[in-house]
């Protein structure tokens, strides 16, 4: 005799109870809540954060934000900074009289092989903290670098000055055109014709 037919032999003696259909539809009823009651909370899951991440993108739809504090016009500032991999930026903050201020820029790197890229988050935060020049209603002329406010007005000759800067770890050389542009450079002042 083989197995199939002692299986066969074993089984045929043992009769179903009408008992037992009623007990497994019962199960069966309860295992289909269950499972759709799992279906149900991960679909809700599901939905909070699908939800909660598209409020979290409109919230920040303009790049990258935070708040930090930059040096403008020789004092530390609080600023909310706003980062677009596009390279662009926005600085939002209150000058000493209260009012808002804000301003805006970007730029693009060139490397090696000629392409263009913009310019990453953190050159745009070094760029932030490069010198700046500006001439103000009243007619005077000045230099900012983190905390120093240097008045340049009567520094001028034949419409160039030079300005020498530092924050302690970078010393910057500066070639200014009078209304003109400036550069910077941490080995010498350039000529002011190679700036024309």
């Amino acid at each position: 005799m083989t197995n199939k037919e002692r299986y066969k032999q074993a089984f045929s003696a043992l009769h179903s109870s009408t008992v037992m259909p009623m007990e497994m539809e019962k199960i069966a009823a309860v295992s289909k809540k269950a499972e759709r009651r799992t279906a149900a909370a991960v679909l809700i899951a599901c939905l909070l954060t699908a939800g909660g991440s598209g409020v979290v993108y409109a919230a920040d739809i303009g790049g990258i934000q935070r708040t930090m504090q930059l040096w403008i016009e020789g004092d530390q500032t609080d600023v909310v900074f706003t980062y677009d991999t596009d390279g662009t930026y926005h600085l939002s903050y209150q000058l000493e009289d209260g009012q808002s201020e804000e301003v805006g820029g970007g730029g693009i790197a060139i490397e090696d092989d000629g392409s263009e890229r913009p310019l990453t988050e953190k050159e745009v935060l070094e760029q932030l903290q490069d010198p700046i020049v500006k001439y103000e209603e009243n007619g005077t002329v000045w230099v900012y670098y983190y905390d120093q406010k240097i008045e340049i007005t009567d520094r001028f000759e034949d419409g160039v000055c030079f300005v020498k800067v530092s924050n302690g770890e970078k010393t910057l050389y500066m070639t200014i055109l009078y209304q003109d542009g400036w550069c910077t450079s941490p080995h010498r002042f350039e000529s002011p014709d190679s700036l024309r």
